[in-house]
């Protein structure tokens, strides 16, 4: 089927069956009207309420259409991914000594990941989101076609994490190797203008805002939450803040450096080599392959051939895993992220934004102006 009117009709079945199987009191969580844009716009990557039904308030044959209808927005890679984040959350806790809390009875809890419809699937315009700590994936529906697909966002934490025998458990690997392939190739002019500085931020710059905006650098940790913390969660959360900025030499010339610009800062693709560029393709591929493949596809022929010359690529900070760094892609209707700063930089972040279209403001915009 051509365009995205696949994924959407995959998306709109397992949204009508997992909503199906809900009783009364499940669906008043899980279904809303749309647009209702203040909380649809709402997106979060800490382990907060995220809104929606949680996987733990679900039988489990409910889960599992659930999990239909996230994998019916992800590709293949994009759902392992996804679920082997979920699963890290006792990884996780296990780490931490079984001990962290966030005002809930587990802390670290790969049952509290929250899935929202909003609107009728396969009416005009719906929409629904997923998400959870380290997790965010959501799709905008209209007239059947599946017109947007961002925030998308996807971390680690650990990042790297031993399994049986030689090999490392690294979900988001690819991210993190080909944008230090990346810049590890670029020559010394090539650094003057890609490298940003030497010290990254501890977080991404854009956070959770709905909207980016010219200007914009790293939210307060102990607000990037549903209910920004307050008395002595607050406290800790920003001494822990203040420590990893210490701990990485963090200052405000570094913060300025990598500030959000409408206008793009790095290194344009149009000056990189022709094997320069193949890196840079194979790390956007990391990022819009999360996607069902005929929604990739699109997303791919939006920087294919000369359009990728638009794209830019900065970095900060280390140029070796397992030392703290950061880099950002931006271009016309693209924004990505990715930092690994924190637990001694082996908890890693990425995101994947549309600056115009994010929840599909463009989209909606339009289509309202144009029928009502």
């Amino acid at each position: 089927m051509a365009g995205s009117e696949g994924a959407a009709q995959r998306m709109t079945g397992a949204a009508i069956a997992w909503l199906g199987s809900l009783d009364p009191a499940q669906r008043q969580a899980a279904s809303w009207p749309f647009p209702a844009d203040e909380e649809r716009r709402r997106w979060f990557y800490t382990p907060t309420d995220h809104g929606g039904l949680t996987m733990d308030a679900m039988r489990p044959d409910q889960q599992r259409l659930a999990h239909r209808l996230v994998a019916s927005g992800l590709s293949r890679a994009g759902y392992v991914t996804a679920a082997t984040i979920i699963g890290h959350e006792n990884v996780l806790d296990a780490l931490e000594g079984w001990t962290t809390e966030f005002g809930f009875e587990r802390g670290r809890d790969p049952g509290r990941y929250y899935l929202r419809v909003f609107g009728e699937p396969g009416s005009a315009r719906w929409s629904w989101r997923f998400g959870g700590h380290h997790v965010s994936v959501q799709h905008v529906v209209v007239d059947g076609d599946v017109l947007a697909s961002t925030p998308c966002f996807l971390g680690a934490d650990p990042a790297a994490s031993p399994l049986l025998g030689p090999h490392l458990l690294r979900p988001l690997a690819g991210a993190e190797d080909l944008g230090l392939e990346l810049v590890r190739s670029l020559d010394e002019p090539q650094r003057a203008v890609a490298v940003l500085g030497t010290v990254p931020p501890t977080d991404l710059v854009g956070g959770n805002r709905s909207e980016l905006a010219d200007g914009d650098l790293p939210l307060p940790l102990p607000d990037i939450w549903r209910h920004p913390l307050e008395g002595e969660h607050r406290r800790q959360m920003a001494a822990a803040q203040a420590q990893l900025e210490r701990s990485v030499g963090l200052g405000p010339g570094d913060l300025e450096a990598v500030r959000y610009t409408d206008r793009p800062k790095g290194l344009a693709a149009a000056s990189m080599t022709g094997a320069q560029r193949e890196v840079f393709r194979a790390l956007l591929d990391t990022y819009l392959g999360r996607l069902p493949d005929d929604l990739a596809a699109r997303e791919a022929a939006k920087v294919a051939g000369d359009r990728l010359d638009a794209l830019h690529f900065a970095w900060a900070g280390a140029f070796e895993l397992g030392r703290p760094h950061y880099y950002r892609v931006q271009g016309p209707r693209l924004v990505v992220e990715l930092d690994n700063t924190a637990r001694e930089a082996n908890h890693v972040h990425t995101v994947w934004r549309d600056p115009e279209g994010d929840f599909g403001d463009d989209v909606l915009g339009r289509h309202l102006r144009q029928h009502h």
